[in-house]
């Protein structure tokens, strides 16, 4: 599909229940509650892969992320979403491990969600309309790059929570 505001998505309820389907642009405008899968990417070395968002991108654009990952379609589960998202963003094929569920309020929307991590050393390939630039970076370098940039808050609080618990 061209355009990813015609996407279909699962609206849930409190409980995950699915209580409507509509259309991505619709979740956005109305900010209803939606399922989304967030993947940390790391090397052999334990370096952490960030990107940068493209601006044209709905929510946040020109940001950088810690995560690939995005909203979930309309009956996909967490772990096909995670690897879809994983593999359409930045072309990796391994299979990601769940981490844990989460709950995100915020600016950009109110979401039921999974956080997965993959150890990866093959290539990236980014996804034109959506990644313009990437990196492996040291744990020091996320850091300071957190420090000075802005980023994608949803992926910002799964990354320092994933960190807390591995």
């Amino acid at each position: 599909m061209s355009d990813p505001g015609l996407e279909f998505v699962d609206v849930v309820d409190e409980d995950d229940r699915v209580v409507e389907v509509v259309t991505r642009r619709e979740v956005r405008a109305r900010n209803l509650r939606h399922r989304c899968t967030y993947v940390l990417v790391l090397n052999t070395v334990g370096e952490l892969y960030v990107h940068k968002r493209t601006d044209t991108k709905d929510v946040y654009p020109g940001f950088y992320d810690l995560v690939a990952g995005g909203v979930n379609a309309s009956g996909e589960s967490f772990d096909e979403g995670a690897a879809r998202e994983l593999e359409e963003e930045l072309g990796v094929t391994a299979r990601p491990t769940f981490r844990f569920g989460l709950r995100y309020e915020g600016p950009s929307g109110r979401i039921i969600g999974a956080a997965y991590d993959v150890v990866w050393d093959g290539p990236i390939r980014h996804q034109p309309s959506e990644v313009v630039w990437g990196a492996f970076l040291a744990f020091a370098e996320v850091d300071a790059m957190i420090a000075r940039e802005d980023f994608c808050p949803d992926g910002l609080e799964v990354f320092e929570r994933w960190r807390r618990e591995r």
